[in-house]
Order: C-alpha cells, then sequence, then structure tokens
C-alpha cells in the first residue's frame, strides 16, 4: 500500500519521536540499524522528512535527528506520508488502472473507496508519536 520508502518513513519518524521523548538525538546509523534499512537509502529519507519539517536535523559533534515537542504534538502519520509518497495513496485505484473513477469504475472501485476512506481517517488521526508507546513498551515492533 504504502511504498518502501513510505514504510521506512514512517518506521523513522517513530524511532525518532520515541529517542527523541527521552531528549536523545540519534544518528543515521542507529535510525537505519533500528529500522533495519540500508543507511544510503535512511539517508534520502530523512533529508526529505526534514525537509518538510517533521523532523530535525542537527550537524556536528552534538548533532542528530530528533523531533520537537510541538513536532511531537502535531506530527501526524497523513504528514510522513504525504511528504514522501504525495496524496496518491488517497487517490489510486485498487487495481492500479489509471482511468479509475466514479464514472467509469473498476470491479473494486466502490469497495476500495471505502478502505481509502478508512485509511485517510487513520493517518489523518494518527500522530506518531501515541505509535511509540506500545514501541517503548516492547509491544509494537520496527522491524523483524
Amino acid at each position: 500500500m504504502f511504498s518502501k520508502a513510505c514504510e521506512y518513513g514512517i518506521r523513522a519518524s517513530i524511532f525518532i519521536a520515541e529517542q527523541s521523548l527521552l531528549d536523545k538525538k540519534v544518528s543515521l546509523k542507529d535510525i537505519a540499524k533500528a529500522i533495519d534499512s540500508p543507511e544510503a537509502y535512511t539517508s534520502k529519507i530523512l533529508q526529505q522528512l526534514s525537509r518538510n519539517f517533521i523532523i530535525n536535523s542537527d550537524k556536528g559533534p552534538t548533532g542528530g535527528f530528533s523531533m520537537s515537542q510541538q513536532e511531537l504534538e502535531e506530527v501526524k502519520l497523513s504528514t510522513v506520508v504525504t511528504a514522501i509518497d504525495g496524496d496518491a495513496i488517497y487517490k489510486g485505484c485498487g487495481l492500479g488502472l489509471k482511468n479509475c473513477n466514479e464514472k467509469m469504475p473498476c470491479p473494486v472501485h466502490n469497495q476500495f473507496k471505502v478502505v481509502r476512506e478508512e485509511l485517510r481517517e487513520m493517518l489523518e488521526t494518527t500522530l506518531v508519536k501515541s505509535l511509540t508507546m506500545d514501541f517503548k513498551e516492547g509491544l509494537t515492533f520496527l522491524k523483524r
């Protein structure tokens, strides 16, 4: 459903948020290891997140990636998804057809429309910070 970059972006955001709650900045290496992603790929994803003001990137010996208190209280999953994948997930066809619409629906159009709207609702109402709580307590995982 999400691109691989978006999946890594969501995982990275959750990890960075969890570490930020502990007042820690994290390195690229730590993030890549925590989310089981190649460093070079992770770097590009973190650049996108930083450019979209989802995470902070500080250079130097005390640098690293973090989220401010305000970002922790405001960043929703939809923000991360839009920053990396755009809004295609809200408009795409369930079968991947380019010309699927209300006037010329694919066989799963009406059912998939409901799923898309539920996904939109979940993404727009879920704070990245809220996902860190179960992760922090070992109830959820960022890699297997």
